[in-house]
């Protein structure tokens, strides 16, 4: 009963907004996640993730879940055969005239029941197909608990190793700055220099101390993140490739036409469907009889005093059948629930294509003006470099007033900070395309927990 399933027409762009232009099908989420990351530090903590973080053991567990409630649904087509047994006695008094009479005796019981429901209407069938669309939707979160894993885990790693270059930063301006105040303050006991400066340069070298202190604590708590996400307690995180020496893959992004095939949630909305099309022909069924073949073997003994015993068997079997009459418009209402929920589910599914389009889009973009950005900072700090040993020079010289070097040094470290945020991002970007785009679809289970090792 019911119509069998078929995907909903969804008109999408034959390429990704902000792609360069490729008649290559190929798509760098087709690589497994040890391909795409080359740090092995950042290999190591995506295996302990992939093996001891309990998203993804709680998703592990719902799987199974889904898989039991399968084979409870599926029992329902099949015959159902079970057993009475009992025993027991009693004792009857009977008053007389003169004389009270009592007669004990004993009984036992033993009984097989059969019973088979025959799915003409397919109502078992139709449940069994959404339970078995549940267990692959559930299937398809385990697979994005593990994609969202890996992206998490390298974004915070990423994260990391910027805020080690901002400390690297924060150390080398906190040094600067503390020559600075010297120098100033050995101008000024030499009667060169007013008090003036020597201030100044105090309190940028406290500046640079504060956030030390910050950026200790921002690593401290971002590596205890890491942890958590590992499966683990709180500790200090191995580093491999510094954030300047990460390199950037080629990002090819293939076909849109794959994303429907890659992405996990994609794939889940619609195993969500299929189970709300499977919902719609059981309540159809539920309109029809249930028609069941019965069978009942049995057998009661009885023993009881001055000789009293005996026994019998007896057997009973038939067709059964049971129907609606008149229920309320329960079942009607059961049928138009199931259809809104269909209704819903072929929206979901729409609203998380749009979604995913997006996404990537968004990553993609990111990439193409980072780039650009990145190019620019890095000219910019080579250039702020330079004045700083020029603005040093010329005070040394007296041709420059102390205004001009800590101007220049102040300009300098908060410049060498934003392009550290631009190569986070920028390696981020790489991340969430990945993601965005459903990579690693092609991993198998144990494929996606190999360790870096392997």
């Amino acid at each position: 009963m019911g119509p069998n399933y078929q995907r909903p027409a969804i008109a999408h762009p034959d390429h990704f907004r902000s792609a360069i232009s490729s008649t290559d099908a190929s798509s760098f989420a087709d690589l497994p996640w040890w391909d795409v990351f080359q740090d092995h530090a950042l290999r190591d903590l995506v295996s302990q993730g992939l093996t001891q973080n309990y998203d993804l053991q709680i998703a592990i567990s719902r799987i199974e879940q889904a898989r039991a409630l399968v084979g409870v649904v599926h029992s329902q087509a099949l015959p159902q055969l079970g057993y009475q047994v009992g025993a027991g006695g009693e004792k009857t008094v009977t008053p007389g005239t003169n004389s009270i009479d009592s007669v004990r005796f004993g009984s036992v019981v033993g009984a097989l029941d059969a019973a088979w429901e025959l799915d003409l209407w397919g109502r078992i069938r139709r449940q069994t197909e959404s339970a078995q669309a549940n267990l692959y939707a559930n299937e398809e979160v385990r697979r994005g608990v593990m994609l969202t894993l890996v992206s998490d885990i390298a974004t915070g790693y990423f994260h990391l190793l910027q805020l080690d270059r901002q400390l690297a930063i924060a150390n080398e301006g906190q040094s600067v700055f503390q020559k600075t105040h010297e120098l100033f303050d050995l101008r000024h006991q030499a009667g060169k220099d007013s008090q003036l400066p020597v201030e100044r340069a105090k309190a940028a070298w406290d500046a640079s101390r504060a956030q030390i202190a910050d950026l200790n604590r921002q690593i401290a708590q971002q590596e205890n993140a890491i942890s958590i996400l590992t499966g683990g307690y709180p500790r200090s995180i191995r580093r491999g490739t510094a954030l300047t020496g990460q390199p950037l893959p080629v990002t090819p992004v293939g076909l849109t036409t794959d994303l429907l095939l890659r992405r996990p949630d994609i794939r889940q909305a619609e195993q969500v469907m299929v189970g709300a099309n499977a919902e719609i022909g059981a309540a159809i069924a539920n309109f029809y009889p249930k028609i069941g073949l019965g069978l009942l073997l049995g057998f009661i003994g009885v023993g009881a005093e001055h000789d009293i015993d005996g026994g019998f068997s007896f057997w009973r079997g038939g067709a059964n059948l049971i129907g609606p009459i008149f229920t309320g418009g329960r079942l009607q209402a059961q049928y138009r629930q199931r259809q809104a929920f269909w209704n819903e589910a072929v929206a979901s599914y729409r609203k998380t294509v749009l979604g995913a389009f997006r996404e990537t889009s968004d990553a993609l973009v990111a990439q193409q003006t980072l780039a650009a950005r990145r190019a620019a900072l890095e000219t910019k700090v080579l250039a702020l470099r330079k004045s700083v040993e020029l603005a040093d020079l010329r005070y040394r010289a007296g041709r420059a007033s102390y205004f001009e070097v800590l101007e220049a040094q102040q300009e300098l470290f908060p410049a060498e900070d934003e392009l550290a945020d631009v190569q986070e991002a920028q390696l981020v970007a790489v991340v969430s395309l990945y993601k965005a785009l459903g990579g690693g679809w092609k991993l198998s289970d144990n494929q996606w927990l190999r360790t870096a090792a392997k």
